[in-house]
């Protein structure tokens, strides 16, 4: 299979609610990060394959800084590695934005510069066989 789709990178960017708080200091927990790359993945199957995939297994997951509600995060899938059907792609959590309420500004927020590496994996994604279309 050519390589020429390796290095497709597929971005989404979501503010997280607070009502995805699940400790204290508003933090979230780490599947949040885990199911957005679920998002990016799908997304990045349905543009190459024009399928949703199937997720096979993550490796290498790294929680290096916490998400919290309020914060803006961007999430990126880079499509590393193409099989026959596999589909090896690197993911990276950044929180672009964050919440910084204070009580004379309780919806007050910062941008971050720059941004901060909240959580990084490798991920495998299957998809079914291509048609054939060399059939009559």
């Amino acid at each position: 299979m050519s390589t020429s789709r390796v290095g497709t990178v597929v971005t989404h960017r979501r503010y997280v609610p607070y009502s995805h708080a699940h400790y204290a200091g508003n933090l979230v927990d780490g599947a949040y990060s885990l199911a957005l790359f679920g998002d990016v993945a799908t997304e990045m199957c349905i543009v190459l394959d024009g399928d949703e995939g199937l997720f096979a297994s993550y490796s290498d997951v790294q929680f290096k800084a916490p998400v919290r509600a309020g914060d803006v995060l961007e999430i990126t899938a880079t499509l590393v590695k193409e099989g026959t059907r596999s589909r090896v792609m690197e993911f990276a959590v950044h929180v672009i934005g964050r919440g910084a309420p204070t009580d004379d500004a309780p919806g007050a927020a910062e941008v971050l510069d720059p941004p901060v590496v909240a959580t990084t994996a490798t991920g495998t994604v299957v998809v079914p066989p291509a048609p054939d279309r060399t059939a009559s």
